[in-house]
């Protein structure tokens, strides 16, 4: 045709069907191949009769017109009524055919295992004869619903099946949506069946060993189900935190899921010291250097005594390789090189464990966090979030009584905390309200800087008198006043905190939380600072002829059980008596609130004393988890008993990846500066440890290549790697910025998803728009076919007489 065609669309009843055959809508490819064949008739048709697509203008008498082609459907109070084969037309569609009955899944899956097939290599039933292979043309397609045309699909798709593998077939047989009975069914006459078997199988006869192999199969899978539910009741947040989540929502979740990430934080972190550290020096104990106290219970509290001598503390190990001793030295003489197994060389091993610990957990951290950062913050809106919340959310498989409660309680409180978050509007204020506001926010962020500087004059006035007055053995108890001090600190200021911030009136509760945990966590780290210039400032100075790296760590296992102690009594006043306070004097029925911010904030406090005394006591990471399990018991059972849910529901949506960025940055960091300026710059004690006899840490480095370079030329390369990817600074300045370079691109390549996803979401609503301009068009094509059809009917039936009075008037 010379003349392009028109895209109008205009349906042309067949002579043979005056009311128009509809394809069927079980057959997917029947409605694409009905629905070209349309448009193709309709371009012909308007190539004919020389048309062209206009801007459709208002007509009179139009159904439903409403001025313009491009316009939206309207809602079902004014929705236009189509005609009938515009009706067909879309209720062939496959978008609405596929899943609205049996049959039309059959047909799609069968296409589907076509596909398949096509890809394994076996010949196609297209390139057979017509007369070898079924066709659904032979049939109506009118017959939807007939038993005749099901059967036929049916066995189309059980000859398709059985030309797939094994484990197509069950992924494809998996992902049907049928009954249960259809899929075993489709399984069992899909299944290639040959010989022996085949017999077997239609006389209903099974041989003893096929039983056996049933049964065993069948025992190891209820066997590993066992197992994996096992499992799963071990873990002590399986159930826990769907209760919490159901009642409390999601702002009190993310306490105890962060809670949950700090336990594998500190399992990744002890395993390797165990194994590499701890382990190996228990098994070579080394020569005691004195009498070892008794164990009087004290040591629990303090730290020192019976512990000081013990796999607890940095000065417990040797700094001697370690061998394997022979079981009987020749002549009385000492054992050959060869008798014993590889030398394994303490300081060595100390500083590299810990330094490939510390690197796992930086690279988990970072990797944590990114993807807290991916699922928190995703690209794209959040629209149709609560339609999804109501439909979507309830699982069918839930059966029990209690489980079906607690799914009930966890949707409530998503719609309610959905419902609350777009409700949340700031209101508008005057600019003397504004000035007012700011003024008083202004004042109690004074008064809190005061109060955490306050608290640092305390904390380091109170440590320098530690110094001057040095403590002897026998008066241990003396040295948890300092740890005493700073835990009271800790627990009260967050108190006034609280208190002032009931004066700034927060519209959000969201922003709430972020300034209370801004305000506790300056305090924390401030404080923290101070003990670390007092610990490697002060007494590395005052400790030279002692072990001040044991000191260190008693100190930071002080600070550890006095914050668990302290923890304990918040939960049991600040909680529990407030709780029966509020009740039995005030005749108050309202529960106090679960204190997020503050909570937290103990939780990233207590992992930085981890952190900080991981190099001066190896087991630290130990006393961490247990501290938390407990932890976790015992605030979940206030929290049932003694808490509400908050007055002011809100979705904590980044909460995750906010804890998780504050435990990286600056207690991750921080803790890192500290221990890298303790191995790279602080002289270690001369009388005990894996490194007294070398001027810093580090140089245990530097030894061990000394040794490399002398073993000959096999390990020359060890050398040349260190002094020139290690001691050298431009390879680190090099990794620096790959490491910025890869930071930026990452950040490049999210902004162009966000653009390419802003672009695709506005092809789709062109689209859209598309679809309905299209129907409209069809349906405007429809009513004008039909005056004219009914002008040319009402011509045929006109008498000539008054054709010929009309020519004559």
């Amino acid at each position: 045709m010379s003349q392009s065609p028109a895209f109008v669309l205009n349906v042309l009843e067949t002579p043979e069907d005056p009311e128009g055959q509809e394809p069927s809508p079980y057959d997917e490819s029947e409605v694409h191949d009905s629905f070209h064949q349309l448009i193709q008739e309709q371009s012909r048709w308007v190539a004919q009769e020389g048309l062209e697509l206009q801007q459709r203008q208002p007509e009179t008498g139009a159904l439903g017109a409403s001025g313009s082609d491009h316009e939206t459907l309207p809602g079902p109070e004014g929705a236009p009524v189509y005609s009938m084969a515009t009706l067909r037309i879309l209720a062939s569609m496959p978008s609405r055919t596929i899943g609205r009955s049996r049959g039309a899944i059959i047909s799609q899956y069968y296409s589907r295992t076509m596909k398949l097939r096509r890809r394994a290599g076996r010949p196609q039933l297209r390139d057979m004869g017509r007369s070898a292979r079924p066709s659904l043309r032979l049939y109506d397609l009118e017959l939807d619903s007939a038993v005749l045309e099901e059967e036929e699909k049916r066995g189309l798709l059980v000859k398709e099946l059985q030309g797939l593998t094994a484990a197509q077939r069950d992924h494809m047989l998996r992902g049907m949506p049928l009954s249960l009975a259809e899929k075993r069914c489709l399984r069992e006459e899909s299944r290639p069946l040959r010989g022996k078997q085949r017999a077997q199988r239609r006389h209903g006869l099974l041989s003893c060993c096929d039983q056996l192999r049933d049964s065993c199969v069948l025992a190891s899978h209820n066997l590993g189900l066992a197992l994996l539910s096992g499992l799963q009741a071990l873990m002590p947040w399986r159930y826990a935190l769907k209760r919490i989540g159901g009642r409390f929502g999601s702002s009190v979740l993310s306490y105890f899921l962060f809670l949950k990430t700090l336990l594998a934080f500190n399992a990744l972190l002890l395993l390797p010291l165990l194994a590499f550290i701890v382990g190996v020096q228990a098994a070579f104990p080394p020569a005691p250097g004195g009498p070892v106290p008794a164990f009087t219970g004290l040591e629990l509290l303090t730290g020192g005594g019976h512990f000081s001598h013990s796999v607890m503390y940095y000065g417990y190990y040797s700094n001697a390789t370690l061998n394997q001793p022979c079981a009987s030295p020749p002549n009385g003489s000492q054992c050959p090189p060869e008798a014993g197994s590889l030398p394994y060389n303490m300081p060595l091993a100390y500083l590299f464990t810990l330094g490939a610990a510390l690197f796992i957990t930086c690279i988990t951290l970072v990797y944590s966090m990114s993807r807290s950062f991916g699922e928190s913050y995703r690209v794209g809106s959040a629209s149709g979030v609560h339609a999804i919340t109501v439909f979507c959310s309830w699982d069918y498989k839930v059966t029990q009584r209690w489980a079906t409660r607690l799914q009930h309680d966890n949707i409530r409180t998503q719609l309610k905390e959905l419902l609350a978050e777009g409700q949340l509007r700031q209101r508008p204020q005057s600019a003397c309200g504004r000035l007012r506001r700011a003024a008083v926010l202004g004042i109690v962020w004074l008064l809190c800087l005061g109060t955490t500087l306050g608290c640092t004059l305390a904390v380091y006035t109170f440590s320098e008198r530690m110094i001057e007055s040095p403590v002897s053995a026998e008066r241990e108890a003396v040295l948890l006043l300092l740890p005493l001090v700073v835990c009271l600190l800790n627990l009260g200021a967050p108190y006034l905190f609280r208190i002032l911030a009931a004066l700034e009136r927060h519209d959000s509760p969201v922003l709430e939380v972020y300034v209370a945990i801004c305000r506790n966590l300056i305090l924390k780290m401030v404080t923290l600072g101070i003990l670390c210039y007092h610990w490697l400032g002060r007494r590395v100075g005052t400790l030279k002829d002692q072990c001040w790296e044991n000191f260190v760590g008693q100190e930071l296992y002080r600070l550890m059980v006095m914050d668990f102690i302290f923890t304990l009594l918040d939960t049991l006043l600040g909680e529990l008596v407030w709780r029966l306070f509020s009740e039995k004097q005030l005749k108050r029925k309202g529960k106090p609130e679960f204190d997020i911010a503050g909570n937290v904030l103990e939780l990233i406090y207590g992992q930085t004393l981890t952190w900080l005394g991981v190099l001066f006591s190896p087991l630290l990471p130990a006393m961490q988890i247990v501290k938390l399990l407990l932890l976790f018991y015992v605030k979940k059972a206030s929290l049932m008993a003694n808490c509400q849910a908050p007055r002011r529901p809100w979705k904590a949506s980044h909460m995750s990846t906010v804890f998780v960025s504050l435990l990286c940055f600056p207690s991750f960091l921080g803790a890192a500066v500290f221990l890298c300026y303790a191995i790279w710059q602080v002289k270690p004690s001369s009388i005990c440890g894996p490194f007294r006899t070398l001027d810093t840490m580090y140089e245990a480095g530097k030894v061990w290549v000394r040794h490399l370079e002398k073993a000959g030329p096999r390990v020359s390369w060890l050398p040349w790697v260190h002094r020139y990817l290690v001691e050298d600074t431009f390879p680190i300045y090099l990794v620096s910025a790959l490491l910025l370079a890869v930071i930026y691109l990452n950040i490049q390549v999210v902004k162009g998803q966000r653009k390419v996803i802003c672009l695709l979401k506005e092809q789709i609503s062109n689209e859209g728009e598309d679809k309905i301009f299209l129907i409209n068009k069809l349906q405007r094509v429809y009513e004008k076919k039909e005056r004219s059809r009914a002008g040319r009917t009402e011509e045929a039936v006109t008498p000539p007489a008054l054709f010929t009075d009309w020519d004559a008037q």
